[in-house]
């Protein structure tokens, strides 16, 4: 299924917003930067990998939105192989970061993840926050729904921890046994954890397997936020609307206007 002809306006999708009762975040560039941090592990992760493997071309930030970005860590580390044609066996989740499994390719990009944040540290998007404050002002519940499975640490790291009870994370989902985005069981099951229907809920996301979940899963409104994989893109995958900012929707208070009494007074002759 895709997205409507003509997608809906800011005005239209706050409107349908306001009619639901849950919103569903995915994090990492939805909520906090944590792309950029995930880009940056991904690539000291593949670009020395592919060059010891003498295999090309080498890795790129396109082959993060086109095989990684919004997969969990493993199919993410898979996707990319298979672009190569390269195969590795699987291995164990518990495979140390120097094995050539695929296990062991993803914690690599794990260890290289920790280190980034740990350096760089990370702040939610200024427009996000706002968006969070607005709809949580106007009744709606909200939780965070992520593949990673360092969603607890990003979410603390950037200070915004207690403003979800819920979360959703690669962790619990591999718990479960859910399917990865682009399925959308893990966005199910935030829903279902807030005690609401899909019809109920909106998804907010930023990568394109995320807004292939949404759109899957029938959820009532599928928000795209573009943070460099491309708006026509997500509009291609089932979002509903694509703003480059959660703030877009936001609506601002009206400008006031100069009272009778202090407003200036036309000069006479």
């Amino acid at each position: 299924m895709t997205s409507p002809t003509i997608p809906l306006s800011p005005a239209q999708a706050r409107d349908r917003l306001l009619g639901l009762r849950g919103v569903l975040f995915d994090l990492d560039g939805v909520l906090t930067p944590t792309a950029d941090v995930h880009m940056v592990a991904w690539s000291r992760l593949f670009t020395p990998f592919l060059e010891d493997q003498g295999v090309s071309p080498s890795y790129s930030d396109a082959d993060y939105f086109k095989y990684i970005d919004g997969k969990p860590r493993y199919d993410g580390v898979r996707s990319l192989l298979a672009s190569r044609g390269i195969t590795l066996p699987d291995g164990d989740p518990t495979d140390a970061p120097t094995q050539d499994t695929v296990c062991g390719l993803g914690n690599r990009k794990n260890a290289a993840f920790n280190e980034t944040l740990a350096e760089e540290g990370v702040t939610p998007y200024p427009g996000s926050i706002a968006f969070l404050d607005y709809v949580v002002a106007a009744g709606l519940q909200v939780a965070v729904v992520t593949s990673s499975r360092n969603g607890e640490l990003t979410l603390a790291a950037a200070g915004i921890r207690g403003r979800f009870e819920t979360l959703v994370d690669g962790n619990l989902a591999a718990e479960r046994g859910l399917a990865g985005k682009p399925a959308p069981d893990t966005y199910r099951l935030g829903a279902e954890l807030l005690g609401l229907t899909v019809a109920e809920c909106v998804v907010v996301e930023d990568a394109e397997s995320g807004v292939q979940a949404g759109r899957a899963g029938d959820f009532g409104l599928v928000l795209g936020v573009d943070r460099g994989v491309g708006a026509h893109i997500l509009l291609d995958a089932g979002a509903d609307i694509v703003v480059s900012d959660l703030d877009e929707l936001v609506p601002q208070p009206p400008e006031l206007s100069p009272s009778p009494e202090t407003a200036p007074q036309e000069a006479t002759a």
